[in-house]
């Protein structure tokens, strides 16, 4: 029966048939040759063209933007429109106008069916573009976001990056830095922030406030209607404790832990020059007779 049908096949037809539609593909090719060169010549420019329209367009007609991360954001658009214009070009030159066609029928569909298959990268997108306009973050501010502290470095369509305090970079999706809190140092000059401490018992807690707020404006001048505010707080075991606030220069982090160091710093120094005793925690460890008999039980 397999010797019956291999003898019905020819395999030289076979053969011959495809040899012609080879010879066929191989005619059109050369006829197209031309259009598919000048296709890939008007891709080549168009890339190129859309590289320096993009620049230019950064400089001039976005430069009086204030937000490099909005900038960026519209010279990315004027890129890829027009990269998509010389697309579309070379699908004309190559008389591939049924395929422009069918590809802008079915663009809806597989939209669609990207948008359903890509949806985190879509919201990471959509927050990009939300985070490029939002006048919140900018390029070049300190935040604190998603438990990482640094600068914001770039905002992309996926993602941002903070360069940290230690140099190091971090890239977050633009998604989690959208739906959850962050803070921003960089857009206010002046914080307020607080230190705490603690005074004897003995203490004359009118010279201790009256000293502390002295030290506090000396050091860090305050503006407008900014003061030094002091309060006790409470009684602890062995001190009266109190909280100074004051404001500073704040704008990154940084500038926080420089002004508490310091606040300490003076603190501990004139509080010593006073004799105002700044007392610690003390633990009495009984190893009298009972002690010792309990311990042997």
């Amino acid at each position: 029966m397999i010797n019956l049908v291999l003898l019905q096949f020819d395999f030289g037809e076979a053969i011959s048939k495809l040899w012609k539609k080879l010879e066929g593909w191989l005619d059109a090719l050369i006829l197209k040759l031309p259009n598919l060169i000048l296709a890939f010549i008007v891709l080549i420019a168009f890339y190129f063209l859309g590289k320096t329209l993009s620049r230019l367009s950064k400089k001039y007609l976005f430069g009086k933007i204030k937000q490099e991360s909005i900038q960026d954001l519209s010279a990315r658009f004027v890129f890829a429109f027009i990269v998509l214009i010389g697309f579309f070009l070379a699908l004309g030159i190559m008389d591939l106008d049924k395929v422009l066609t069918s590809i802008l029928a079915g663009a809806g569909v597989v939209g669609l069916a990207v948008g359903l298959a890509v949806q985190a990268t879509l919201s990471n997108s959509v927050s990009g573009i939300m985070l490029s306009f939002l006048p919140r973050i900018r390029i070049g501010d300190y935040i604190d976001t998603n438990d990482y502290s640094g600068f914001v470095s770039e905002i992309t369509l996926r993602h941002i990056v903070l360069r940290k305090p230690d140099n190091n970079y971090v890239i977050i999706p633009n998604s989690r830095v959208v739906e959850n809190p962050f803070t921003n140092y960089s857009l206010t000059e002046r914080s307020r922030i607080s230190v705490k401490c603690g005074v004897g018992y003995e203490s004359d807690l009118k010279e201790v406030e009256q000293l502390t707020r002295e030290i506090i404006s000396a050091e860090f001048p305050q503006k407008g209607d900014e003061a030094v505010e002091f309060f006790f707080t409470e009684f602890g075991d062995s001190s009266i404790n109190f909280m100074v606030r004051f404001w500073i220069n704040l704008k990154k982090k940084k500038q926080f832990w420089e002004a508490q160091h310091q606040a300490i710093h003076l603190i501990k120094e004139k509080f010593s020059e006073k004799g105002i005793n700044i007392p610690f925690p003390i633990r009495t460890l009984d190893f009298g007779k009972n002690s010792l008999q309990i311990n042997k039980d």
